[in-house]
């Protein structure tokens, strides 16, 4: 006996409903959130949908994963699993199962893989290459780390070209940012102030980013132009860069952004705050082997105190014998 009662008509409830009845409860949030939720879920019901909650064992869930393994990214199967956990979570939380058949022993781990870091000269080639009515969203992701959704939302009302500095206010279509933090401003250097002004007068849009008629766009219209700029650039040998990799996309260009901070010598906590991280972690677990080996460093500082200690007795020996 566990002393865990289960009512036995809820004890029934297969994956496909409790889907349903947790997705009754998870529609309030944003619109974005939800539909990854769906897409999630909607792997999920490809495995487990007409099974019983309470007949999922852990060994079926490391099956899954093994199956997923074989078909998509590690970062898709790790992402899956998550909300898999969190259904099966919320499920002892409503007393459906008794415990849940996700553990530490069951995830697939959390991959960790470094982000491409495009070259300057990739980067303003990518900027030459897009139509010229959609550069402003290059600008915006390369030198002021806007995440797409973010960088077709900004208005003029965000941006002050006299002071250099954005703050974003939302994101596509009219959502509120990812968090509180993604709300911090932006400062921005005069020449990209010139640069994205002149570009908010060439087309008349009230956006920053529009199509060639001053309308706003969607972040799909962003991806899809990097999609065929980036084949461009890679299938021209002539331009003398390193091809971009296939999966380049416009957030690449925010990974871009942060090497260039880091590079010159900005502290973890500002590059965090750039970025309008959450956390700190957060920005070392993406950027951490970006920053400069400290072995080095660490060596320099015990060894100058090894230096001042021989610089002292020298100069004790020399008051010694003079």
């Amino acid at each position: 006996m566990t002393g865990t009662y289960i009512d036995p008509a809820r004890a029934k409830m297969t994956v496909d409903q409790w889907c349903d009845e947790w997705l009754e409860g998870y529609g309030t949030r944003r619109a974005s959130t939800v539909r990854k939720a769906r897409v999630d879920l909607k792997r999920i019901r490809a495995k487990f949908g007409p099974v019983r909650l309470s007949a999922i064992r852990p060994s079926h869930v490391r099956a899954w994963t093994a199956e997923l393994s074989a078909l998509l990214a590690p970062s898709t199967v790790y992402a899956t699993y998550r909300r898999f956990a969190q259904l099966m979570s919320d499920a002892v939380h409503d007393g459906l199962i008794p415990k849940s058949p996700c553990s530490r022993k069951t995830s697939p781990g959390q991959p960790k893989p470094r982000p491409y870091v495009a070259t300057t000269a990739q980067v303003w080639a990518l900027y030459d290459a897009f139509s010229p009515w959609l550069r402003s969203a290059v600008l915006l992701g390369a030198f002021a780390g806007l995440r797409t959704a973010e960088a077709v939302a900004v208005d003029t009302r965000d941006a002050d070209f006299a002071s250099g500095v954005i703050t974003p206010s939302k994101q596509y279509p009219d959502e509120p940012l990812k968090s509180e933090t993604s709300k911090t401003p932006i400062p921005i250097p005069s020449d990209l102030s010139l640069m994205l002004a002149a570009s908010v007068r060439e087309w008349c849009g009230e956006k920053l980013v529009t199509d060639m008629f001053g309308k706003p766009v969607g972040p799909w219209v962003v991806e899809r132009e990097m999609r065929k700029v980036r084949a461009v650039i890679t299938a021209d040998p002539s331009r003398g860069l390193e091809p971009l990799p296939e999966g380049f996309r416009f957030h690449d260009l925010r990974h871009y952004y942060a090497s260039l901070l880091i590079a010159a010598g900005l502290d973890i906590k500002t590059v965090q705050t750039r970025l309008r991280h959450a956390s700190a972690t957060t920005t070392l677990n993406i950027y951490g082997h970006m920053f400069p080996d400290k072995d080095e460093s660490a060596r320099a500082a015990v060894a100058a105190a090894f230096g001042a200690r021989a610089d002292s007795l020298r100069t004790q020996q020399a008051a010694e014998t003079a």
